[in-house]
């Protein structure tokens, strides 16, 4: 699976702080060190960016090629920053993202034709999220379309469906099973396209320290289903280890109760345990509370 770092998130003080300030050792440490992680790609995620776009952007990116030879994926919703860091990459960079609301299809796609890069396509349209699998795959099969018509290729396009927060009530447990399903029939439906997910979405508004769990989780069962990449922490050690398949018995036992099977909870370790109560709560077969772990 292709991992995009995702620790270059302006969102984070410490980065914030550092673009602001023009502090390069910052942001070449974080790029390093999700380099060496194993990471596939490096995002520089700098949301809207309203100030010295253009300047600010040639700055991140320049800074980050310095110590990386990883291809970036730039991140944002502002189409000049997106253009000065597109232009400022050595290598085929990632547009992420457009969508299919009309001022991300106008001015998005034609600069991922322009730059010849491929390009991260979420479900969202002027209408807002889609609700369900069915109108998710006619929102992205009508943007795909309108790619296509500007001479991008399905080969170049990322499909994300967006995840929520597991933890919303009732909904989030709902749109987690339901990705799940149109991760796993999008490439029947639209041949060639790739798939993605901003992997820490679904753990948002959870306890810091149980997080993690729920991001290993889902992304082997996203995994499982046909996820080709996800914007996912590179540098959680456990998360790596598990798509790489260096921890089996975890990742069959996950495969388990997405398959319903009954697992005798008391043969298995404490961490056994905890992936398979953390499966059910994503498969909606357990209702999720932040003791979930305690049930």
């Amino acid at each position: 699976m292709v991992i995009i770092g995702e620790n270059i998130h302006v969102i984070a003080k410490a980065v914030s702080t550092a673009i602001r300030e023009r502090d390069a050792k910052v942001i070449q440490d974080l790029a390093k060190a999700q380099t060496e992680a194993g990471a596939d790609y490096i995002d520089l995620n700098v949301g809207p960016m309203k100030k010295d776009t253009e300047e600010t952007m040639q700055w991140l990116v320049s800074t980050v090629q310095e110590v990386t030879d990883l291809p970036l994926s730039i991140d944002t919703m502002n189409p000049v920053a997106m253009e000065a860091g597109l232009k400022a990459c050595q290598k085929r960079p990632l547009l992420n993202s457009a969508s299919g609301k009309t001022g991300s299809k106008e001015q998005m796609l034609p600069l991922a034709k322009k730059y010849n890069c491929d390009v991260v396509i979420s479900v969202m349209t002027d209408k807002g999220m889609p609700p369900d699998v069915d109108s998710k795959i006619e929102s992205i099969m009508d943007t795909v379309t309108y790619a296509n018509e500007l001479g991008i290729p399905n080969e170049d396009i990322w499909v994300d469906p967006i995840l929520l927060p597991v933890s919303t009530a009732g909904e989030g447990q709902r749109f987690a099973v339901a990705n799940l399903e149109f991760i796993k029939i999008l490439e029947d439906v639209l041949p060639g396209v790739k798939s993605t997910v901003g992997l820490s979405n679904v753990s948002n508004g959870v306890p810091d320290q149980l997080r993690p769990l729920l991001n290993r989780v889902y992304l082997v069962m996203l995994g499982r289903n046909g996820l080709y990449s996800a914007i996912a922490d590179p540098l959680d050690k456990e998360l790596m280890s598990l798509i790489k398949g260096e921890m089996p018995k975890i990742v069959e036992l996950i495969y388990k109760a997405m398959d319903g099977e009954d697992i005798d909870l008391s043969a298995l370790s404490q961490k056994q345990v905890e992936y398979v109560k953390t499966a059910r709560v994503l498969k909606g077969e357990t209702l999720y509370s932040n003791a979930w772990l305690e049930s």
